[in-house]
């Protein structure tokens, strides 16, 4: 039987290893791990090739796009070919001669999704249109929400975390979260015209599912319980198996600062859940749910001194 100590001491060996790898760049390469660093520049090719492949399907064929294209897709095996490869070292499990031409498959298999994911993306962008006055125009949404770019980038990791890689679909998100404040598990199942207005703080748990036209605002959560379920011998379930994060139907808006938790926890189509509601039940289609005003204090400053009004305004 494992402890704690020896997982960690193995941990550190592994992550020894794989700093002797980088630094040597050559005798344990079975041992390098994806790069933080390449990982985030591939999100930010992925994101640029989004668009074109979305609003000029045509330019595709340019031999520039082209290439774009297909060094992107080099980028991105060499980190699955890391990251496959790392994954079965700590495993135990025997390295494959093919590993190359399975990460090869894989990005083929991913490369059929994009236009998908781009009509995806067109979705997001007019969702962002429809539901923001503030919005000037679709340059403007791509250009700077960090909603869209949480969202695209999560749409691809996902892809990734279906197809079982390793390690690259949360690093991805992760790339994603610390650019926009935005965190979005790549387990994640979000449906078309997704938008999350402003963004920060908003969180959205591994075995939730999103569906078509929601809206969601800053600092909402879709999140779990703690404990979460354990297993006999007190281990953590984990991953799908353990579906501990809500669903949320379609076109339901989420206000700011809501929390709702729980697997079983089902939010209707058409609701409306406003702001700072903690909810971990389940409700029925077209419920509006929200928190009876609180009781205001308000003083005047009128015959008081600034110290008792500075006192007792903080009170």
């Amino acid at each position: 039987m494992t402890t704690p100590n020896n997982d960690l001491r193995t941990l550190a060996r592994e992550f020894r290893l794989a700093l002797e790898a980088r630094l040597t760049d050559a005798s344990m390469w079975e041992y390098r791990l994806p790069s933080k660093d390449e990982v985030a520049t591939f999100c930010r090719s992925y994101l640029d090739a989004l668009f074109p492949l979305y609003f000029a399907k045509e330019e595709v064929n340019n031999p520039d796009a082209a290439g774009f294209l297909a060094q992107l897709d080099l980028q991105l095996a060499e980190q699955i070919v890391y990251a496959m490869r790392f994954d079965l070292n700590c495993c135990g499990k025997p390295v494959p001669a093919n590993l190359s031409e399975t990460a090869s498959h894989l990005v083929e298999t991913l490369h059929a999704k994009l236009p998908r994911l781009a009509q995806l993306l067109g979705t997001d962008l007019q969702a962002a249109l429809k539901n923001d006055p503030a919005a000037s125009g679709f340059e403007e949404i791509l250009l700077s929400y960090p909603g869209v770019e949480a969202i695209t980038v999560q749409r691809l990791a996902h892809e990734l975390y279906l197809l079982k890689i390793p390690y690259l679909p949360r690093m991805m998100t992760e790339v994603g979260h610390s650019r926009t404040g935005i965190d979005i598990h790549p387990g994640a199942t979000i449906g078309e015209s997704f938008f999350i207005d402003h963004g920060t703080g908003v969180v959205i748990g591994e075995t939730a599912t999103v569906g078509n036209h929601v809206t969601l605002y800053h600092g909402v959560t879709l999140g779990a319980f703690n404990p979460t379920s354990r297993r006999d011998g007190g281990e953590l379930m984990r991953g799908l198996e353990n579906k501990r994060h809500p669903d949320i139907e379609d076109h339901v808006t989420i206000y700011p600062g809501a929390t709702i938790l729980g697997g079983d926890t089902r939010v209707g189509h058409h609701s409306i859940i406003g702001g700072n509601v903690w909810l971990t039940r389940s409700v029925a289609p077209y419920s509006r749910v929200t928190v009876k005003d609180p009781e205001l204090l308000i003083r005047s400053k009128t015959q008081e001194s600034d110290k008792d009004w500075f006192l007792g305004s903080a009170i």
